[in-house]
């Protein structure tokens, strides 16, 4: 009862960033959902931060799927919400051009409200400190609001893996780069005694979950684990995100990653069912999805993201009307008198 009562007292805890007009959702208390801020695992301001904590809090790997995705959802709630949707930009899509690439502006208030949290992703990974000297010389250089030098997005999967009690690396191998638990999932399937929590599949090999990872090769663009098998260990440009969600009814996969055109972001990516009645991802936007790493841990249902606690606060303060066709308010639990009393101002 004492946490129920303590999530609907923090419900309308939101903070708007006055100069870029972000809303955000402050991280839950420890007593709802027990996960330490990323920026507490840091010290100092922009210019002179350092790395407090490296390693991994020693937490039960209990309700893992859960655990990660909860994890997930509550950074992309403290970022902002946002929302990147390429179902448009499915490459089968007779009326979709593709536009040329643009790198994203960033408003250096909300860049400074963020520097610790992504500073404590990087604390994550090991062989990073050169990353955040490097930082902290451009902080001095150009302002404290001034964009990350080095993408952070391979840093956010390995602390919310991290974050999650995958402290070990034979478990999960954080790295400053994607492809070192691709590989490390990939090698995981050729090895009937390989530990490690993720396993690698071709798409459509097996039915992907929340708190699966799908992957991306831009360089090279790798269509298939098989093309990447003999390259492991050397060097590639990859992305890889967390599914959060399989939305079959509108054909789209859910997905949440770190240094998504800068922030985190939640994705979605355009999807169908194959001939084995799998929902798999499309190529979109001249990418192509090539790696699914499967985590090897008991299933959850597929509504865990409207159950997530981060997603339930939007859902009692009524601040989801924003995101419609990404919520469904339907699985709210939230009383009705509270729903009633809903901020106007906020929608």
């Amino acid at each position: 009862m004492f946490k129920f009562s303590l999530f609907v007292a923090l419900t309308f805890n939101f903070v708007i960033n006055s100069s870029a007009q972000t809303y955000f959702q402050e991280r839950l208390p420890k007593e709802i959902f027990d996960v330490e801020e990323p920026s507490s695992r840091v010290n100092g301001v922009p210019g002179s931060m350092m790395y407090k904590t490296r390693d991994c809090r020693a937490i039960p790997v209990t309700n893992l799927r859960k655990r990660i995705v909860n994890t997930a959802i509550q950074e992309w709630s403290y970022f902002g919400l946002s929302v990147y949707d390429l179902t448009h930009t499915r490459d089968d899509n007779p009326n979709y051009k593709r536009q040329p690439w643009r790198r994203p502006i960033i408003d250096s208030t909300e860049a400074q409200r963020v520097a610790g949290s992504i500073a404590g992703y990087w604390s994550s990974t090991p062989d990073s400190s050169w990353i955040l000297e490097r930082q902290n010389e451009s902080w001095t250089s150009f302002g404290h609001g001034s964009r990350w030098r080095n993408p952070w997005s391979a840093a956010f999967v390995s602390w919310v893996m991290c974050e999650s009690g995958l402290a070990e690396y034979h478990r999960f191998r954080r790295a400053v780069a994607h492809y070192s638990y691709i590989d490390q999932a990939i090698m995981s399937k050729d090895d009937a005694e390989s530990t490690s929590a993720y396993t690698a599949f071709d798409i459509g090999e097996q039915p992907i979950q929340p708190g699966d990872l799908l992957c991306r090769g831009s360089r090279p663009e790798y269509r298939s684990i098989a093309a990447r098998r003999v390259q492991i260990g050397v060097g590639a440009r990859t992305h890889c995100d967390i599914v959060v969600k399989l939305d079959a009814a509108n054909n789209r996969i859910m997905l949440i990653g770190g240094n998504v055109r800068a922030s985190v972001r939640l994705k979605l990516l355009p999807a169908d069912v194959n001939d084995e009645g799998l929902l798999i991802p499309l190529p979109y936007n001249g990418r192509i999805i090539f790696a699914h790493l499967k985590l090897n841990a008991d299933a959850v249902s597929n509504n865990v993201f409207e159950e997530s606690p981060s997603v339930q606060q939007l859902l009692c303060s009524g601040y989801e009307a924003n995101l419609k066709g990404v919520i469904n308010s339907d699985l709210a639990i939230c009383p009705e008198q509270l729903v009633d009393q809903r901020i106007v101002n906020f929608l």
